[in-house]
């Protein structure tokens, strides 16, 4: 049989990035994969989505890290959770509340709360709108006040999820529940894609 890898270029990858990094039942749930299904039913409740629309990528997918300054270090209690969530309608709702924060922030109708917030605030500011070009946006970028309903309830998700792994049992326990939201499967595709060819070099330098 011949063997496979990831030197067979980008449309290895895009194909690995659809099905292996999509798909399936993470590592962290690979002793209890109704745990898993029953996660992102209740993620999909909770933020009007479908099931179908929710994957996990990172430590808790793959068992190891691809992230560059944690590359290779093993999923543990001690990792994130990072959910994705693919959905066109979610993400433009995202945007918008991104834009407005935006332009809310820039004008000086909201402030941050001190002077580590305003670094993140800024620094939020000025990646948004490269992350939103390549079709997505990470939902920690919008500050969670009442003001911007729809980070404020991914937010909370999030964390009460932590919550619920912890008081689960068997489920895997994690430090903190993250979640990115695609426009479309594609932009998804590309950013993994990324992901896969930084390991590629990392495991064979040219």
């Amino acid at each position: 049989m011949r063997k496979t890898s990831l030197i067979g270029g980008r449309d290895a990858r895009l194909a690995i990035a659809r099905l292996w990094l999509s798909e399936g039942i993470p590592f962290a749930f690979r002793e209890s994969p109704g745990i898993y299904e029953a996660v992102r039913m209740w993620v999909a409740v909770m933020l009007g989505i479908d099931p179908k629309e929710i994957t996990m990528i990172g430590s808790a997918r793959l068992g190891q890290s691809l992230s560059d300054d944690n590359f290779g270090r093993p999923f543990s209690d001690q990792s994130d959770m990072d959910l994705t969530i693919v959905s066109e309608d979610y993400f433009e709702k995202m945007r918008t509340e991104f834009c407005k924060w935006a332009l809310q922030y820039e004008s000086g109708e909201v402030s941050p709360q001190n002077d580590r917030e305003r670094r993140f605030w800024d620094d939020h500011l000025k990646r948004g709108p490269k992350l939103i070009s390549k079709g997505f946006l990470d939902s920690h970028m919008i500050p969670l006040r009442n003001a911007y309903p729809v980070a404020q309830n991914v937010g909370q998700t999030m964390y009460l999820l932590k919550e619920k792994l912890k008081a689960t049992e068997e489920a895997p326990h994690v430090l903190k529940v993250d979640a990115r939201v695609y426009r479309r499967w594609d932009a998804f595709a590309r950013q993994m894609d990324l992901s896969l060819s930084r390991m590629q070099d990392a495991l064979h330098p040219r």
